[in-house]
This record gives structure tokens, sequence and C-alpha cells, in this order.
């Protein structure tokens, strides 16, 4: 029998999931949030399917049949998780064992004032957001729970990659380097993302929560530094956080401080991080953009 992942949003992570199953012979089905997106979708051979928090899909027996593996990387909203919301009766009726992927975040552990923090640590999220993504992973574990299917939750620290990084920051102008005494943010390499949620798939661990993040939680005025440097660029100036005018979604991602610690990734699911730390995952997409100038 052919697997067949469905992906509720087929964003940044968890289209390289989607493509990295496809060219090992899975099916893949999805959903977008428009009739374009619907469209490319289905030129790369993907089955795609409009779906929103204000739209459920459909004809959802269709577009679970024959599926084998869900991955849900919609977030959550006011109203709770809309995938639930909307398709939750749909996936209990899911053969039992089927394994369930939710894409979470590191902020359901809220702020630590620069301390570790693993899997095992309680749940303090700080803002609306957090609080909102703690409420939807007791959701989908309950249901697993409930009925019989292997969910498994992956905090993810914050993403970058191809595309989405300090470099495309530094070079569209709007790098600024805010200091705020102490603070620190770990983060993760989109492929690091991917390499993980195909490790639970081979090995699943039915209830299991995974801190998905580098080795290296450092502050972020020092990766646009190395951003710069890479570049051959000076630095934007230092910028004190406490007179720095932000947008208050900006000011909030420094709500939160601490140090996520990965051991049960590597030590459960036998990753082995291909960007450990920023500077590798900076100067692999550096190398990346430099190889597509010379192909032009």
């Amino acid at each position: 029998m052919t697997n067949k992942l469905f992906c509720f949003g087929m964003g940044f992570s968890a289209r390289l999931v989607a493509d990295q199953l496809a060219a090992d012979g899975w099916q893949i089905a999805g959903t977008t949030r428009t009739a374009e997106k619907a469209e490319r979708l289905e030129q790369q051979g993907y089955e795609a399917v409009l779906f929103d928090d204000n739209h459920p899909i459909k004809d959802i027996k269709a577009a679970l049949n024959g599926v084998t593996h869900v991955l849900i990387s919609t977030p959550p909203g006011g109203d709770g998780d809309p995938v639930i919301k909307h398709h939750g009766v749909d996936l209990a009726a899911l053969p039992e064992g089927t394994w369930i992927g939710y894409l979470s975040t590191t902020g359901v552990y809220g702020d630590r004032d620069g301390g570790e923090v693993t899997e095992d640590d309680e749940l303090m999220p700080t803002g609306k957001r957090g609080r909102r993504r703690v409420a939807a992973e007791k959701a989908w574990f309950d249901l697993g729970q409930r009925h019989g299917l292997c969910v498994q939750s992956f905090r993810l620290a914050g993403i970058y990659g191809p595309g989405r990084n300090a470099l495309e920051t530094v070079k569209s102008g709007r790098a600024r380097r805010i200091v705020k005494p102490g603070q620190v943010f770990s983060r993760i390499h989109v492929h690091d993302i991917a390499q993980t949620v195909l490790a639970s798939i081979k090995h699943p661990n039915c209830g299991a929560a995974y801190n998905v993040c580098d080795d290296d939680a450092a502050p972020p005025q020092d990766v646009i530094a190395h951003a710069c440097g890479l570049l051959g660029v000076d630095p934007p100036p230092l910028q004190d956080f406490a007179t720095a005018k932000l947008s208050p979604m900006a000011a909030s991602f420094y709500e939160d401080n601490k140090r996520v610690i990965n051991t049960r990734i590597k030590q459960e699911l036998g990753v082995k991080l291909r960007y450990p730390d920023y500077q590798a995952g900076l100067l692999a997409l550096y190398d990346e953009m430099n190889d597509r100038k010379d192909r032009q």
C-alpha cells in the first residue's frame, strides 16, 4: 500500500516534508487558502483542497481517502484549533494508529529568564499566541488518546531557511540590531525541521512532544552581525530595546527568553542536525545564494 500524507496547511515547513516524502514515492495531499495556490500544487502533482478557519473542506471524506499520515501546520485562532473544530470528528474516524504530527512552537514554555527548558518542563505561556498553542496541543493529544491516533507535537523554535533568513533581512534593508541584555532566541533551519518530522514518521512515539531547535540559542543582534559579515556590509547600529520603536508583534517576541534543549530529538529519533548553529545555517544559505547567481 502506498503511504499518503495529508497536510493541513502547505506552508514553509510542511511543504518541505511533503516534497521529501513525494520523492520517496508517497502520495501527497494538502490544504491551501486560495484557488491559485491550489492550482499550483495540482500542477506539481499534489492533491489540493481549499481550507481556512472559516471554510471547512467541502468533501472531507474524499480528501482523507487513503490517508495514512497527517501533518498539521495551521495555527490556532481565537476559537481554538481550526482543524479540530471543523474536522476533528473526521480525523477521529481514521484507522487506529494513524500518525498525526502537529507543528507547535517553543512559545508554549513562556519566559524562563534565559534558563534552559526541556519537554518535561511545565508549559507556562506568556502571551495570547502561546496560550492558544498550549490549548491546541492539549486538544490534539486528547484526540489521539480518545481515538487511538498516534499524535506527536513538534515545538519549533524560530524558523529560517531559503528565502527566509537574516541574509535576506539585511539585503532588504530591514535589518536592525536590537539589544536586550541577556536576551537569546533558539532557532531551527527548515531542513532540520523536515528531518525531525521524517524521523518521527519512521520511529513514531505516540503522545511525545519534541523540541526542534539547534544547539546554539543566541542573541538576535549577533545573528544580524554575522549575516552582515558574510555579505560584506557594515552592520546596522545597536539599538537599546527599551527605547527602540518596535511594533507590538515584534516587541512580543522579546517577552520570552529561554534556551531550548533539543536532546530528545537526538536520543529518541537519532537526529543529527545538519545546521547545529546559525553560523552553519547562514553560511550554507550564503553559498546557495552565490550558486544561484553563478547559474544565472
